[in-house]
């Protein structure tokens, strides 16, 4: 793929969302982030409590990016695609929980 040209299918996405998240560190914060963000979605719905919702964001998002600026030194892939980025983190948490190679 060129630089600068924009990736048109998830297939494509996938090596570059990989690429982004080299670092174990990266990984692991990501790993924590969404689970912890999964625990304030959970208590949200449990307690009929919407404000768990911001902490979810929070939680997954600045582990996140904490990983990236911090120990990558790169740019979240969420900001050029936010929607295949989010599907990327839940399939990264996957394989990680299921200790699945990357």
């Amino acid at each position: 793929m060129a630089e600068g040209s924009r990736i048109t299918t998830y297939h494509e996405f996938w090596p570059l969302y990989l690429s982004q998240h080299s670092h174990p560190v990266n990984r692991w914060l990501h790993f924590a982030g969404t689970t912890i963000a999964l625990a304030f979605i959970v208590a949200a719905v449990v307690k009929a409590e919407g404000s768990y919702l911001l902490w979810a964001l929070f939680s997954g998002y600045g582990l996140a990016w904490f990983g990236h600026f911090f120990i990558e030194k790169n740019r979240p892939a969420t900001f050029q695609y936010p929607i295949w980025s989010f599907i990327s983190d839940w399939r990264m948490w996957i394989l990680t929980l299921f200790r699945r190679a990357l």
